[in-house]
């Protein structure tokens, strides 16, 4: 029998297809899922898509034959981004599931779960039930109480005009000045969306790689690598172009390039549209984590806002954007939630308010981010460790002094006098403690950096 423990991930399922696992081990998820949703909420349909990769459609096929067993509908959406699941599951009020393996390699593949209305499904809120119930009947084990009648029946909805439609009425894009856009689909989902969501408008889009390839021939769909933007930022400049849009594989991130070809960081992106957002009126909670730069909860607090602070994670943001009514959050790692989305995280509605920002005023988007961007970070370097709790701890200790303030929300944060901070933290999964720094020039940026590094890896 598979191990699910190796793929049953915090959030999701992610592993190797076949040699981790097939559409056994799928009809095996369905069927514990259906049965998941079924007696918590009495749902009585699901709702499916699948990515690009060659392994997604026969996976997704097999979950429903899953869900159909234990007497509840499937709708399949068929191919589409992950947050256009998560507007199926948000407009149809359906738990859905979204097969894709996002960023990683072609071998692998995953499913994203939700709950009706998009609400996050992860180990401490229904995944570890799932897998517990997968696992019996791998095992051949009687597993359900319940008694099925009949099963349930299949359908099909399109549902990528919906999606376009109901993000282009959170954002009016029309009344722009004219904007040269190019963009990498990185041959994932975003070369399927972006043509529907963004036609029609004064824009003129430049399409890098928008051939849907589950073996990525150009380079990896995965943009928080720097090595996977150095196409598009060549590209911008070379077009004379405005912006430039990467999204990764599953299309539910996006990162921006200015019209120099230059980055402009996630941070600096979740305080433009926190801005944004804070101006409509309808909301004064934005949501951060702790390792987005600081000048974010400044600028939230200069427009009126009340920034609040989480641990990263899509599952601990979800929960406080719910806690807390926030109209959006933002992460380091482009992931962009949008209480107006199922307080979901959407990259495409995340660039359509960058697109906006830019088109409603004269000035080139590196002078319009500059405002946001008001410190020198690091960005996230990973150690090789055997002893991270002892690492962490001697690190702790040869900080902590007058002035300094520490927590422990999220690994180690450490609050210096002159208002740089770093944060280490142990990966979940790997044998690795991950290092994030901010200050306030690029000089002490280095020498915190280097000294903490220093005692890392001693």
């Amino acid at each position: 029998m598979p191990d699910l423990s190796t793929i049953i991930k915090a959030y999701d399922v992610r592993g190797v297809v076949p040699d981790q696992w097939d559409e056994t081990v799928a009809r095996a998820i369905g069927a514990a899922f259906a049965e998941f949703v079924h007696a918590e909420t009495g749902a009585s349909a699901v709702v499916t898509a699948h990515d690009m990769r060659d392994s997604s459609v026969p996976l997704s096929r097999a979950f429903a034959e899953g869900v159909l067993s234990r007497g509840l509908d499937v709708v399949e959406a068929g191919l589409g981004s992950t947050d256009m699941l998560y507007f199926a599951a948000g407009s149809l009020d359906l738990p859905g599931a979204m097969f894709t393996a996002s960023h990683n390699p072609a071998q692998y593949n995953g499913i994203k779960m939700c709950r009706a209305g998009a609400a996050p499904i992860g180990q401490d809120s229904g995944l570890a039930q799932i897998r517990t119930w997968a696992e019996q009947q791998l095992d051949g084990e009687a597993v359900f109480e319940r008694v099925v009648d009949a099963p349930g029946t299949s359908s099909t909805r399109d549902v990528l005009g919906e999606y376009s439609d109901y993000l282009r009425g959170l954002v009016d894009l029309s009344g722009i000045r004219p904007l040269k856009v190019v963009v990498d689909a990185g041959n994932g989902m975003g070369g399927h969306t972006v043509p529907v969501v963004l036609s029609g408008l004064p824009l003129e889009v430049v399409p890098m790689y928008f051939e849907l390839d589950g073996s990525f021939p150009n380079h990896e769909a995965n943009p928080l690598d720097p090595a996977n933007l150095v196409d598009l930022q060549r590209a911008v400049p070379e077009h004379g172009a405005d912006i430039g849009l990467a999204f990764d594989g599953d299309a539910d991130r996006v990162f921006v390039v200015d019209e120099r070809g230059e980055p402009v960081s996630p941070s600096a992106v979740t305080a433009l549209v926190a801005v944004r957002e804070l101006a409509r009126g309808v909301g004064t909670t934005i949501i951060h984590n702790l390792i987005t730069s600081s000048a974010v909860p400044e600028i939230v607090r200069e427009h009126g806002g009340e920034p609040v602070r989480t641990r990263v994670g899509h599952s601990f943001i979800k929960a406080e954007m719910a806690r807390t009514d926030a109209v959006f959050g933002g992460e380091h790692s482009a992931h962009y939630y949008f209480r107006d989305f199922w307080r979901a995280d959407t990259g495409m509605l995340a660039a359509m308010h960058v697109l906006a920002a830019l088109g409603e005023q004269t000035r080139p988007l590196s002078e319009l981010a500059s405002a946001y961007s008001r410190y020198t970070a690091s960005g996230e370097i990973n150690s090789t460790v055997t002893d991270a709790p002892g690492r962490v701890a001697a690190v702790r200790e040869s900080y902590e002094g007058d002035g300094v303030t520490v927590d422990e929300l999220d690994g180690l944060t450490v609050q210096l006098p002159d208002g740089a901070w770093f944060n280490l933290r142990a990966s979940n999964t790997e044998p690795l403690l991950r290092l994030n720094v901010e200050a306030p020039d690029e000089a002490r940026m280095t020498t915190i950096r280097d000294d903490v590094l220093a005692k890392v890896r001693a």
